[in-house]
């Protein structure tokens, strides 16, 4: 039978025997550096591996019990499935004891069970009422009707139903999910000779093969998997929930430091802004105010943070809200890590949480649209935490990589999640080269704000047939991409909503209409170019033949060569389109007898001067009826 990992951690009151309980279960010290031997106290973290009587093979993390190595203490209970709540029988209950007890809560440890240690050193009917002290002391805490079990490391009493009652326990203890991103907080670095740069802790999900490459963040620095170890012993590849040493090649010891992740490259965001829901421990001294300094533990890192409360000006002990935290270094997390706070003078555990949103924006206080959101991030489920991701990046939309790198899935459960907004039509891949998305909702919302500015422009400019692409893109938001601004003019075009015309945008409804003294105005100004026919005047000679500003004429001219009446050949020379049509069929003729025509022979031809032969031989070459040859043009072929 393949039993899942577990890790069991220690926890209580500094010299209340947690190393020697380790040593006397497994037979290893777990206080490894020489200052913790003098002292004869934990200073760092400590490992040790047992397995139980089931076959259970069994991680140990001994934390320190002194007060001021509570985030070592932090450090170890992020990756525990049970913990182990020591307590000196001689001594009782002490202060440490009921803050590691609180820690784990706040991590949300959720099994585990007591042990009365030194038992050798008391009475009977004293260890009787140390339990009865540790029974009180656990109400309404998660180890309320835990086993309580006495143990000596001297004389070895009470090993094997300690033994015993963590087989029982470590059945209980669900998997660690095998899917998600791999992703190890570091909580020691070595060398080893020969080897290079070796890495430890507590994968949290996911998988690691040998070979791989990954990144260690938040610095982000790339290397690849050398060796792994599991319990001392070699692996090809280590999953999560076990204790696991990587041998990082490419990477020297110097650069690595606890506090770091070791995950695959572009799963991670470093980031020094972080919504997340606090609460503040019952037991705590005072309540937390807002923008009071805090240190904020989260795996194996600890970092200083200025807390905004968004909802309160204090959170008294006992109380909860949403909060942005602002840090003074940048960490590498996942939405739903948990946190602890703890204050500076004097130093106490103040309250802990878990991250909602790791890369969010900054946010004004006292909305009840940014707590709404994040009620959402806490309580929603993976399919509205998406479509909260999607709608909050608007129309910017988001790529797989930046969701992947958002959230706490691996890649598969997102495409699986991805997928499924797809086919109910609430997700809309407009970039599949790019793999980018866009909420549909918000899709919509653009399309009606592109409608909206052209509707606007057609009736401030009632002549002209339409607004350009690019002139329309500057009215829209600027972190939309040209490929979505294109993605949503080809839906609205489909749904023949709008009309494009080369570079004009126009509604489909809209139509040039021209009032009563227009129509009037506009038919003589076509009068004037028609009788013009080779020799049209200039756009001052008609303003002053019609008694009307330039800028008027201007308008009509457009929507008179946009109904064909006339032909722009170049700016502000105007043909009538019976004239163009006339001297077409004339060159057409005169080439197809004679294979080529100069510009003299062509100014014959039209019996007109230069100063309009030039624009007309270049109009026709720009329209493809001629190709010019040196001097001379000739028949394009197909014309």
């Amino acid at each position: 039978m393949t039993h899942a990992p577990v890790i069991l951690g220690t926890a209580g009151h500094i010299d209340h025997g947690k190393s020697s309980l380790i040593k006397a279960l497994t037979g290893i010290d777990p206080d490894r550096l020489k200052e913790e031997k003098l002292r004869g106290i934990t200073i760092e973290l400590g490992f040790a591996y047992l397995t139980l009587p089931s076959g259970q093979r069994l991680g140990i993390v001994d934390v320190p019990g002194h007060e001021r190595f509570v985030r070592h203490m932090v450090a170890g209970a992020s990756g525990m499935d049970l913990v182990a709540l020591v307590i000196a029988a001689d001594e009782g209950v002490m202060p440490q004891t009921r803050e590691h007890l609180e820690i784990c809560e706040l991590l949300h440890v959720k099994k585990g069970l007591v042990v009365l240690t030194k038992a050798d050193l008391v009475e009977e009917d004293w260890l009787e009422l140390v339990a009865e002290e540790t029974r009180e002391a656990l109400k309404g805490t998660f180890l309320e009707g835990a086993p309580i079990l006495t143990f000596s490391a001297v004389t070895g009493k009470g090993k094997e139903e300690l033994l015993a009652a963590l087989s029982e326990l470590a059945a209980q203890v669900a998997p660690k999910p095998g899917r998600g991103i791999f992703r190890l907080p570091i909580d020691r670095v070595f060398t080893i000779k020969g080897f290079g740069t070796v890495v430890t802790g507590t994968a949290g999900s996911g998988s690691l093969k040998v070979g791989e490459a990954v990144a260690v963040y938040p610095p982000g620095y790339k290397a690849r998997v050398r060796g792994l170890q599991v319990h001392g012993a070699s692996v090809e590849e280590a999953l999560a929930g076990n204790r696991t040493a990587v041998n990082l090649q490419g990477l020297e010891k110097e650069e690595v430091e606890r506090g770091m992740v070791v995950a695959p490259p572009g799963t991670l965001i470093p980031s020094k802004r972080l919504d997340a829901f606090l609460e503040i421990l019952a037991s705590a001294p005072r309540a937390l105010k807002h923008r009071q300094a805090v240190r904020l533990h989260t795996g194996t890192s600890e970092s200083v943070a200025m807390p905004l409360l968004l909802d309160a000006d204090e959170l008294p002990p006992g109380g909860a809200g949403y909060v942005q935290f602002f840090l003074r270094d940048p960490v590498a997390l996942k939405p739903g890590d948990r946190f602890v706070i703890r204050s500076f003078s004097p130093a106490f555990t103040w309250g802990g949480g878990q991250f909602l949103h790791v890369q969010p924006p900054r946010h004004k206080r006292h909305q009840a649209a940014v707590l709404d959101g994040l009620k959402n991030l806490q309580q929603g489920s993976p399919a509205e935490t998406l479509g909260f991701y999607l709608r909050e990046a608007g129309a910017g939309g988001r790529s797989r990589g930046e969701l992947l790198a958002l959230l706490p899935w691996d890649g598969q459960e997102l495409d699986g999640l991805l997928n499924a907004l797809k086919g109910k039509g609430e997700c809309l891949p407009y970039d599949p080269e790019n793999q980018r998305f866009l909420l549909a909702a918000t899709a919509q919302d653009l399309e009606e704000e592109i409608c909206r500015h052209l509707s606007a422009y057609h009736k401030q400019n009632p002549l002209k047939a339409g607004l350009s692409k690019e002139e329309l893109r500057r009215k829209l938001p600027p972190q939309m991409e040209v490929r979505l601004f294109n993605y949503l003019l080809n839906r609205l075009v489909g749904a023949k909503r709008i009309v494009l015309d080369q570079d004009l945008v126009r509604l489909a409804a809209h139509k040039v209409q021209l009032a009563g003294a227009q129509e009037d105005l506009s038919q003589k100004l076509e009068d004037l170019y028609r009788r013009g026919q080779l020799s049209p005047p200039t756009l001052k000679e008609v303003a002053a033949a019609l008694n009307t500003p330039p800028n008027q004429l201007q308008a009509l001219l457009a929507v008179l060569t946009r109904q064909g009446s006339l032909v722009k050949v170049k700016e502000d020379l105007y043909f009538h389109q019976e004239a163009i049509a006339g001297l077409k069929a004339l060159l057409v003729d005169f080439l197809k007898k004679n294979q080529e025509i100069t510009v003299v022979q062509f100014k014959d031809l039209t019996q007109t001067s230069r100063k309009f032969t030039i624009p007309l031989l270049e109009y026709f070459d720009s329209t493809r009826t001629t190709v010019r040859v040196g001097d001379a043009r000739r028949l394009r072929e197909g014309a």
